[in-house]
């Protein structure tokens, strides 16, 4: 045994092992007389190398410690690999004008509003469109503000998804639906004196709108409201809802700007600190407190004051995006307006259309039919790839003088009618501004909609990414 041993201690290739009684033994790769005892040169069986993506994930990205990290991590690292991987699959939406607001309902049915006032919701499945009756007003006034100009330019989930808020048939009031079904349940028509432009939920039964009259108002969906809704058993019958008055109507603040020009254009909700942010056409960004009232915390400049007409609100980062005419400001309310940063969409003049924070990805959505996408950990736009690498690279590094990453719109349909044929007709093409999109819970679908940009153009657009 001593021999053997010694000679174990003479090669260079042995290897040191527990054994499972607890002492050592030596396994040993040199020759066949290291092998003459089984007991201490038991082949030790390697584990295979593993080459999975969750592999990859845990060992490149971050130490996983938990479930929820490990999701945060998958979803964080999808965030960044998806739009370079992103195609286009286009629905045809007949002869609609502009679909201005969508939110998704379920992993294969978005809901969609368009600037003709229809409510409509495609299967992204099959293409199917289902439109979805419009609420009325209590009293129809005899001549409400032409809807052709306005439609549905807001549509919100509350945070349990059992209730939908947009607009009414009349674009100056709210109507609220039930989830799943879009029974309707109730509509807010004693508030705006004009259009309503934005939408947000503050909790499960209060819905803030802002309106283009410069007013906020703040309406609550209770108990005795959803009960009082009498769904008919007559399939040939209207099912009917209740109407509702407003719980609080704000003014946005009007003593440093032209008080015509306070039009209240975008909302979004700080669930955290349960605080409203809001933009305003003057080029002012305000902040409210928003719980059972509505209470002004403050309002400030923004940067870039022209074409303000969308708004976000980054959770986990704590800081809001606002949509200019050429410019995506990132602000935290809190902090001097020194720190606010802006960056140049590099598409002057189309409007930034849309915005929304997914993971450390905001989404940029122009007036020039194009997808941006600005990484808020890296501090600029996500960058084209020339091809994608395989998962055992470090990085997926762009060469240089590579342009940033640019998904554009596909071609829609456009009504060729007398506006067009007396002004646009020489024009070969209009890109389709992306006046909303949405990701799916999963983030891996993004549908994008929207229609021409000059505001007598006639048409619409509407596309799934994945």
């Amino acid at each position: 045994m001593q021999a053997i041993l010694e000679l174990h201690n003479q090669c260079h290739l042995h290897k040191k092992f527990l054994l499972p009684s607890g002492g050592s033994g030596v396994l040993c790769l040199h020759n066949s007389t290291c092998s003459q005892d089984q007991t201490l040169c038991k082949k030790k069986k390697l584990p295979l190398v593993k080459k999975s993506f969750v592999c990859y994930l845990a060992g490149q990205q971050i130490k996983l410690r938990n479930e929820q990290s490990y999701h945060q991590a998958l979803r964080g690292y999808a965030a960044h690999r998806l739009p370079a991987l992103l195609k286009e699959e286009e629905f045809q939406f007949g002869t609609l004008n502009k679909v201005f607001a969508s939110q998704w309902l379920n992993h294969r049915q978005v809901v969609c509003g368009t600037k003709c006032n229809t409510l409509l919701v495609v299967d992204v499945m099959t293409g199917q469109i289902t439109k979805i009756p419009m609420l009325k007003d209590q009293e129809q006034p005899s001549a409400i503000v032409d809807q052709q100009g306005c439609g549905i330019h807001a549509i919100e989930l509350n945070p349990s998804r059992t209730l939908l808020a947009t607009g009414g048939d009349n674009p100056n009031s709210i109507a609220v639906y039930r989830l799943p079904t879009l029974d309707p349940v109730c509509v807010g028509d004693d508030g705006h004196k004009d259009w309503i432009f934005s939408i947000a939920w503050v909790s499960d039964t209060m819905a803030v709108s802002g309106s283009r009259d410069g007013s906020m108002g703040l309406w609550e969906v209770t108990e005795e409201v959803l009960s009082q809704t009498d769904i008919s058993m007559d399939p040939t019958q209207v099912p009917s809802y209740t109407h509702i008055t407003h719980k609080a109507l704000k003014d946005i603040p009007k003593e440093y700007t032209n008080p015509y020009n306070c039009k209240v254009r975008a909302l979004a909700f700080n669930n955290n600190s349960k605080e409203l942010g809001a933009v305003s056409l003057d080029g002012y960004f305000h902040l409210w407190k928003a719980e059972e009232n509505l209470t002004k915390l403050l309002s400030t400049k923004l940067p870039h004051c022209r074409e303000n007409v969308c708004l976000a609100y980054g959770q986990e980062w704590s800081v809001y995006a606002v949509g200019s005419q050429a410019h995506v400001s990132f602000l935290d309310p809190r902090q001097p307006q020194s720190y606010v940063k802006s960056v140049s969409s590099r598409e002057r003049g189309s409007g930034i259309r849309s915005v929304s924070f997914y993971e450390h990805i905001i989404t940029v959505g122009t007036g020039q039919g194009s997808l941006l996408f600005y990484d808020i950990r890296a501090q600029k736009f996500m960058e084209r790839l020339s091809s994608i690498t395989n998962y055992n690279s470090e990085k997926l590094k762009p060469k240089s003088g590579e342009e940033i990453l640019k998904l554009t719109s596909g071609k829609g349909w456009l009504n060729h009618d007398e506006t067009w044929r007396n002004y646009f007709s020489d024009i070969d093409h209009f890109p389709n501004a992306v006046y909303t999109h949405c990701y799916d819970s999963s983030g891996t679908k993004l549908f994008v909609a929207g229609g021409p940009l000059p505001s007598g153009l006639h048409g619409n657009y509407a596309g799934l990414w994945s």
